[in-house]
């Protein structure tokens, strides 16, 4: 019984949250728009047709660079709380931050060098 009582408004809580959100979806269901057309039903192509065959092979670049992207976003995330606390870790922790980014740099450099960049 002391279970129940410790969980009875996490249970309320996520059932009204399921009872508004199947309400919510059900008058939008059953009271919004329905203007379907042909181009409202074609497929979303970025913007123009769909020129080629849907299982065409990527070029390894585009992989490439939304790798690189990724890793250099999620490495700079590691820059805000860093410089939120630089007052209270001191030099030493600036010396680690400029080799992190120093190394982030060389690894920048070296991808531009190599082409791994460029996009033709």
């Amino acid at each position: 019984m002391r279970l129940l009582q410790n969980y009875l408004p996490v249970l309320i809580f996520m059932a009204i949250g399921v009872i508004v959100g199947v309400i919510l979806l059900s008058l939008g269901t059953f009271l919004g728009p329905r203007h379907a057309d042909s181009q409202k039903d074609s497929p979303y192509e970025c913007g123009f047709e769909a020129f080629e065959d849907s299982r065409m092979k990527f070029d390894v670049r585009y992989y490439l660079v939304a790798i690189l992207f990724i890793i250099f976003d999620l490495e700079i995330a590691f820059l805000f709380p860093w410089a939120v606390a630089l007052d209270g870790l001191g030099g030493p922790a600036f010396i680690a931050m400029a080799l992190f980014i120093g190394i982030l740099v060389v690894g920048f450099i070296y991808e531009w060098k190599k082409g791994a960049l460029e996009w033709e």
